[in-house]
């Protein structure tokens, strides 16, 4: 009867409540002061942790992070970074997603701004909130190809649905008005119903002339900056220069 019924639990597709079953199977004394209740929780909560922790591997999966394993609690808080400490650990408890609001991250080039977007972005994704992460030259090719195929309505329909997007290498050149136009459909379709978390070298005040420095541009930034917090990170020497300086 035990074994028909681990094949049935099989059928079923709950490989960690089979696993949680065979152990009681194998290991009854262990157990047998625990009522019928409390082994079948131990069951259930085995296969509700075991898909809860799958799902989450997933969703990071397919946000395809640049650093999948950027996490908060490792950020340096060294002196010359002037990081808004207070700000950081607010952002951990994902209010700002709720809130349908942006994050704008401001440095020079291996100041570490994509490592703490990525590592908000992991733990969204630990707390259940999808999310992508895109250079923005890969998210114009991605809208390109998607105007080609006669699907970027379709694209843009599967970004606004998505609660956190992370554009990276913003406005490294400036945009062309391609560019600038799939930015403001970007930015309309995402505002007020998704967060944006931005991470360029160019301060705030330098993004309109980048961005043609007409109506678009003025378009786009009231849809973004506004409902924004921006941090700037400052420093001499690159997290990256860091890094191997200590490992020499």
């Amino acid at each position: 009867m035990k074994t028909e019924t681990m094949e049935k639990i099989r059928s079923l597709r709950l490989p960690a409540f089979l696993d949680a079953y065979r152990k009681q199977v194998g290991s009854e004394m262990e157990y047998e002061t625990m009522s019928f209740h409390e082994r079948l929780a131990l069951m259930v909560d085995a296969e509700h942790d075991s898909r809860h922790n799958n799902n989450i591997v997933r969703m990071i999966k397919n946000a395809r992070f640049s650093d999948s394993s950027a996490f908060l609690g490792n950020i340096e808080y060294l002196p010359d970074r002037r990081l808004n400490r207070s700000l950081l650990e607010s952002l951990a408890d994902n209010e700002y997603i709720r809130q349908r609001l942006n994050v704008i991250l401001v440095g020079a080039t291996g100041c570490g701004k994509t490592y703490i977007a990525n590592a908000l972005g992991v733990n969204a994704c630990q707390n259940g909130y999808k999310a992508m992460y895109f250079r923005l030259p890969e998210l114009f090719s991605e809208l390109e190809a998607a105007r080609v195929q006669g699907k970027y309505q379709q694209l843009m329909m599967r970004f606004r649905k998505c609660p956190l997007m992370i554009l990276d290498e913003f406005l490294l050149v400036p945009a062309s008005e391609t560019e600038q136009r799939d930015l403001l459909e970007l930015a309309e379709c995402r505002c007020g119903s998704s967060s944006l978390i931005v991470c360029s070298q160019i301060a705030t005040e330098g993004w309109h002339e980048r961005l043609g420095g007409g109506a678009l541009a003025d378009s786009i930034l009231d849809r973004v900056v506004p409902a924004a917090y921006v941090m700037t990170i400052e420093g001499d020497v690159s997290m990256r220069r860091r890094k191997r300086l200590v490992h020499q």
